[in-house]
């Protein structure tokens, strides 16, 4: 049975098409990237699966329930700008994911120092109990990364919405986050989308890839048609590798 359904999918913002007929099936803990040339409606495609975007016309629901009309805690989000609370040290950013599952969004009392003892062992989990009574700004740039993730998967997702995450950071940071991103999702079993601009990346992290694009162009008026899921690769098991798919499909290059 399918856990992330969409259906004949549009979205346009006012008379210009973003995307259109995006049909999708997604089973529970699959991990799937996204890629696609700039402008293509990626970002787009993960706002509408977090609900914070509402398609002009079709559906995307979450195992078989009514579509979300706004963000639930059923999904998280991460973007490639660190998505943290500078003001709060590292240990607060992680009990204010809790707080969001509250009405006020603060925890008091004997909830709160539960709520710490719970931040504490995520911290221990994404290594970075080291620095808990440090603020955003002292840590590295993979360090906010892994804190961010942290914070979102603190409220529990159902669902883990990653937005270029990566793309800021160094390339060596950026393969230890590679390594963390993968055994979190081996401990949590969360189903998983990835926008990434990097064609390897993609491969290398999701289960499947699915590339965005238009497969109809008016050369005239660019702007004339929406983008769509014009590829859905299989990367499991030493699947289909991404230089082949280059070497297939040589207008993907720009997707990396």
């Amino acid at each position: 049975m399918s856990f992330v359904s969409v259906r004949d999918v549009f979205q346009s913002y006012g008379n210009r098409p973003i995307l259109e007929r995006v049909n999708l099936d997604v089973a529970e803990g699959e991990f799937i990237s996204i890629v696609g040339a700039s402008g293509c409606g990626k970002s787009t495609f993960l706002r509408m699966l977090l609900a914070e975007e509402q398609p002009t016309r079709g559906a995307i629901t979450i195992d078989g329930g009514a579509p979300a009309v706004e963000p639930g805690l059923e999904r998280g989000v991460v973007f490639q700008k660190y998505s943290v609370f500078p003001h709060l040290t590292v240990r607060q950013n992680i009990v204010a994911g809790e707080g969001f599952q509250t009405a006020s969004g603060r925890l008091r009392g004997a909830k709160r120092r539960e709520a710490l003892d719970r931040a504490d062992a995520m911290l221990d989990r994404i290594g970075l109990n080291h620095v808990a009574d440090q603020y955003p700004a002292s840590l590295s740039g993979g360090m906010q990364q892994r804190l961010a993730i942290g914070q979102a998967l603190t409220a529990k997702p159902r669902i883990l919405l990653l937005d270029e995450p990566f793309g800021a950071l160094d390339p060596g940071t950026r393969l230890s986050m590679h390594q963390f991103l993968t055994e979190l999702r081996a401990e949590t079993k969360m189903t998983v989308f990835m926008v990434t601009h990097d064609l390897e990346e993609g491969f290398k992290l999701g289960d499947r890839v699915l590339v965005f694009d238009k497969p109809r162009w008016d050369p005239h008026d660019p702007g004339a048609f929406g983008a769509t899921i014009t590829y859905d690769f299989d990367a499991r098991d030493r699947g289909i590798p991404f230089q082949r798919i280059l070497d297939l499909y040589p207008s993907l290059a720009r997707a990396s």
